[in-house]
């Protein structure tokens, strides 16, 4: 191993250099300085005359009333009407400039085209949902909402096989790879270079080398300090056609908000992937950042892996709108699986993967937890790496705790972010006196699940808070009366007896007073955690 040969002395210098060279920095500084122009040229304009100020207060009173009158969530409209009441010229600023944007425009509208065109390809079967229908009409009913306003049908005979584990996963990911006879299709929030990313870039490059259709999607924030600038030029030089979703660029712009958050893999339209795990070593806990890494995820085989094949080919489009991804129906579920239609013994119940955008005016992911909690009847397990909750989540959780529902919550015993820890433990407190049990893993908890009554289960990448129920692009499969729904209930059960410590009301209510302090400034901030 090289040795560093600095001086002891000036080696916090040189990680201080290090880091502000680095490209995320460079971008972030020039953020910076762009906030700090805008607010100098507004302050500069209320300086120039009284008049100027009485202009200024007064359009940041009508500001305010505009923006309560927007169709947003209470706690967006929170976030600036404190720092509005504050720095009132400065965030009217700040908020016209960000509310205007061409660009933003574009990828929305972009967007909204691709689903419309597509939606046709996203066809529910009728005589499925005639079957769901005559066993649960209260599921019928959401599957109802899926379709007509979110764009996902629901499908029967998928075979589902649930991981409790980032690296029971990893093997069973690459022997299926190795099969694939046609195309790979994978799109990721966060790439990170290791041993789990050589391994599966070393099976790309092959497959891709033998002629198959390789594609690929990473998010341009959630990889940005991980890998090589322009790393995407690489990856298409190895046959693997690559784009980056949104790359962070150092310009002030509401769009950079939206990250591509979903994990996605299909290979050859019968397989499917999705869960919470990225690829990088911690997530199949080849190296340690916070103990032991928990990760979840399920693969599909079947009619229902289309979804997930959709969701990947809009994006693809979307990130490229010159780049085409060619015809839709040469990825059909069927087309590289004669007997697809065949009734299976092993693949009862109902699976329905979906996609949630923050562009098209549809809380999906929110709806379809929401949707489990209040159909709960005996009970609701639920595991997430941030709990961030706005009114209507806490509300949904003390009803059901109250009504004698078991609602148990795990949470991570060694977070990634101290900030959202915090702003988690500042609910515990209610939660608790609800009647909601609270975990935490001895560990990072970084699985996002819900599980009810040993009938309904939803696995994805959706975490409890407003980043991921509001901002970013999310999916998730939800899963009804399928055999999974009861590997997820075990390992729950599993993680309650031996991976987690239950907290009390004491544990709640003797926080720290720097914790608490600490909760209570960062309130102002929960609708960008």
């Amino acid at each position: 191993m090289n040795k560093d040969k600095t001086p002891k002395c000036l080696r916090p210098i040189k990680q201080a250099i290090v880091y502000v060279a680095t490209q995320r920095t460079v971008v972030i500084l020039a953020l910076i300085a762009q906030i700090m122009l805008i607010g100098y040229l507004f302050i500069a304009l209320q300086r120039y005359s009284t008049k100027m100020v009485i202009i200024f207060q007064l359009v940041a009173a009508l500001t305010a009333i505009y923006v309560l009158n927007t169709r947003t969530k209470a706690e967006f409209k929170l976030g600036w009407m404190v720092p509005m009441v504050i720095f009132p010229i400065f965030t009217v600023g700040i908020y016209f400039y960000l509310s205007n944007q061409y660009g933003a425009r574009v990828v929305r509208n972009r967007f909204a085209l691709k689903c419309s065109e597509t939606r046709r390809f996203l066809a529910q079967d009728e005589k499925i949902f005639s079957e769901l229908k005559a066993e649960s009409a209260e599921i019928a009913r959401y599957v109802t909402y899926m379709k007509d306003c979110a764009g996902f049908p629901i499908w029967n005979n998928t075979e589902v096989t649930y991981f409790p584990a980032g690296e029971k996963k990893f093997d069973v990911l690459k022997a299926e790879l190795e099969k694939a006879k046609h195309y790979i299709f994978i799109e990721m929030f966060i790439v990170d270079q290791g041993s789990m990313w050589d391994e599966l870039l070393e099976i790309l490059k092959r497959k891709a080398a033998e002629g198959l259709d390789i594609r690929f999607i990473y998010d341009g924030m959630g990889s940005q300090n991980l890998l090589p600038f322009n790393y995407h030029r690489r990856l298409t030089e190895f046959g693997i056609k690559t784009r980056v979703f949104q790359p962070f660029l150092p310009m002030l712009s509401s769009i950079q908000n939206n990250r591509d958050h979903r994990k996605i893999i299909v290979i050859d339209g019968h397989t499917g992937f999705t869960g919470g795990d990225n690829i990088a070593d911690e997530y199949v806990n080849r190296i340690v950042r916070f103990g032991y890494w928990k990760d979840t995820s399920v693969m599909l085989r079947g009619k229902a892996v289309w979804n997930l094949t959709m969701m990947f080919l809009q994006m693809w489009e979307v990130t490229d709108p010159k780049g085409k991804a060619g015809s839709y129906e040469l990825y059909l579920p069927d087309k590289h699986i004669v007997d697809m239609d065949k009734p299976r013994s092993d693949c009862g119940g109902f699976v329905l993967p979906y996609g949630d955008s923050p562009l098209d005016g549809e809380d999906v992911g929110v709806t379809s937890y929401m949707h489990i909690l209040t159909t709960a009847k005996k009970y609701c397990y639920i595991s997430t790496p941030y709990l961030i909750l706005n009114e209507e989540l806490i509300s949904g959780l003390c009803y059901a705790a109250k009504s004698g529902i078991d609602i148990r919550v795990i949470v991570p015993g060694i977070p990634d972010k101290w900030y959202v820890k915090v702003m988690g433990e500042s609910f515990f407190a209610t939660l608790k006196k609800a009647g909601v049990r609270i975990y935490e893993y001895n560990g990072f908890n970084h699985a996002k699940m819900f599980v009810s009554d040993d009938e309904k289960a939803i696995v994805g990448t959706i975490n409890l808070d407003y980043r991921s129920l509001y901002l970013h692009f999310e999916n998730g499969c939800y899963m009804y009366k399928v055999g999974a729904v009861m590997d997820i209930r075990k390992d729950f059960e599993y993680m309650f007896e031996n991976s987690c410590k239950e907290l009390s009301l004491d544990d709640c209510l003797k926080r720290p007073f720097k914790r608490r302090m600490a909760s209570a400034l960062l309130k102002i901030l929960e609708p960008m955690l």
